[in-house]
């Protein structure tokens, strides 16, 4: 697995490379710092997002996990930038209960590129699974100018 850190505004991230796929990003130091035509794609894209010049990434990811998760982190990637949905719409959409959803969101390994912190709760903002928890979903939803709920 290849390695690097992406330092944007909602803090240091760590992404990781498995093969010809992005498989994780993380908060915190890479364990190195690797180069790969991929991993620069990603950094690029990051970097442009966090910019405000991106709103849909396309890299190649594998999301590990249950058939269930991928479900869920497929469903997530379809949000529209600026957009929000619900645990219970992403549930009506999959046909099972709204907090198998909220337990898959928190389990999504590629955070920000899938972008689990554009689902809330039934009644509003909902936890993140990211460094700094809430406030940083908040941050990425204020990036993005979703975050006029907050008002």
């Amino acid at each position: 697995m290849k390695t690097c850190t992406v330092p944007t505004q909602f803090g240091d991230l760590v992404l990781t490379q498995d093969g010809r796929h992005i498989t994780k990003l993380g908060w915190g130091q890479a364990p190195r710092e690797d180069s790969t035509d991929l991993l620069d794609e990603a950094r690029r894209q990051l970097l442009a997002y966090d910019a405000g010049a991106l709103e849909v990434f396309d890299l190649p990811l594998r999301v590990q996990g249950s058939d269930f998760q991928r479900a869920v982190c497929a469903a997530m990637s379809a949000i529209p930038f600026g957009d929000t949905c619900t645990y219970g719409d992403i549930a009506k959409q999959l046909g099972v209960p709204a907090q198998s959803i909220g337990q898959a969101c928190g389990g999504n390994p590629i955070p920000v590129i899938i972008p689990c912190h554009r689902v809330m709760g039934a009644k509003g903002l909902t936890g993140f699974s990211g460094a700094g928890g809430v406030e940083t979903k908040v941050a990425l939803l204020r990036h993005e100018g979703a975050g006029g709920f907050l008002i």
